[in-house]
């Protein structure tokens, strides 16, 4: 007969192999794979040219580096700023102060929350056309400035993108500053041909340059917005705060592709653009309105400085609006996966603090998905 205290430990011993395998399966269930973690950028060579398909599957969230919440519905994510009259940062709103409605319709919020400590995957996009030779060592210096100054190497990443009539990646993603530090630098501005200084062309019209069919010596910024976008920050990984820092004057000669076209694919990528409009403005002049408005669509801000201090008081102001931000997440009550833009609106509801005249800034709207869509997805170019 089985002693009291052998039969005891037997019992235990079941126990015990009945609960293990149930805690492997959630630790299992809490690491994302490996090929998620080392998602990198591609050239745009190497770009796919339609678009994959992958099979419907659950998502998952991470709201923070503790929590994972898995849910079988696709979730909307904002990210906003707050920001008093005289734009002080406003870091102590609550759930129960704001309200988020889709197309005119009071939403259920999932998630508030202050987020400041989310990954950031960069691209500094350098205009490097005729109109920027003068003001291009001081883009240069202050890019430099704010890459060592905002970027964690262990945590975020960045790219540096040059263009004229043409996009070039200097750098691909990277925490590596050393390396881009030297991208920065390799960054020049190139004459075309007959340039003779001063945005001046004599000799007739420039030389056609290869397949793309791009003049010398014009800006193609549409372009790099829409290439940015579409093969190098769908590449970045899933959970990050996706930001394009656009430096030109704004006057755009040669895209291929329409202005709401790329801001149609930042949008769909979750990329926030921030443009400073740096140029040649005695001469040539800054297109205010054009960069004003790609950036009011994207959630991000525009910022004309007059000399180098304001040039980089500006980065130092995107600093702060990439790092002092509220998460929303919420459910949308339209479930249709039809691909058609949905307006966003973010109201403070505080009587209160309604008062104080705080500005909110965020994107003003998302494209749905469509069945069998992710945000990394690379699109055709138009």
């Amino acid at each position: 007969m089985m002693s009291l205290g052998r039969y005891f430990l037997l019992f235990s011993l079941l126990i015990v192999a009945a609960i293990v395998p149930g805690f492997t399966n959630h630790s299992v269930a809490q690491n994302p794979t490996e090929s998620q973690n080392n998602s990198r950028p591609r050239r745009a060579e190497d770009a796919p040219q339609t678009a994959p398909t992958p099979p419907k599957k659950e998502e998952e969230i991470t709201l923070s580096s503790d929590d994972v919440v898995k849910v079988e519905t696709s979730l909307t994510n904002i990210l906003f700023t707050a920001s008093d009259k005289q734009k002080r940062f406003i870091s102590t709103l609550k759930r129960e102060d704001v309200r988020v409605l889709e197309d005119g319709v009071p939403q259920q919020i999932f998630t508030f929350q202050p987020n400041s400590d989310l990954p950031l995957s960069l691209a500094i996009l350098i205009d490097c056309s005729g109109s920027e030779e003068r003001t291009l060592p001081e883009e240069k210096g202050a890019a430099r400035t704010f890459l060592e100054s905002v970027l964690r190497a262990d945590k975020d990443e960045a790219a540096i993108v040059s263009f004229t009539g043409e996009v070039t990646l200097e750098q691909g993603l990277t925490g590596n500053i050393p390396r881009l530090r030297r991208a920065i630098d390799r960054v020049e501005f190139v004459p075309p041909s007959g340039y003779i200084g001063g945005g001046v062309v004599v000799g007739g019209t420039p030389p056609i340059s290869g397949t793309q069919q791009t003049l010398a010596g014009s800006t193609a910024i549409w372009d790099a917005i829409w290439a940015t976008s579409n093969e190098l920050l769908s590449e970045s990984a899933e959970h990050t705060r996706r930001a394009i820092i656009l430096l030109t004057d704004g006057e755009d000669t040669i895209s291929q592709v329409r202005m709401q076209e790329a801001v149609n694919r930042s949008v769909k990528v979750d990329a926030l653009i921030y443009a400073i409009g740096i140029g040649d403005r005695y001469q040539f002049g800054i297109n205010e309105g054009a960069l004003k408005k790609i950036t009011e669509a994207t959630g991000g801000r525009a910022y004309f400085p007059r000399n180098e201090r304001d040039l980089r008081d500006a980065f130092a102001q995107i600093q702060r609006d990439l790092r002092e931000q509220y998460l929303v997440a919420y459910s949308p009550s339209n479930k249709t996966r039809d691909g058609s833009y949905r307006r966003i609106t973010i109201e403070i509801v505080n009587p209160e603090l309604r008062q104080e005249g705080f500005r909110l800034n965020y994107r003003p709207g998302y494209f749905a998905k469509t069945p069998g869509s992710t945000t990394s997805t690379n699109a055709k170019k138009p």
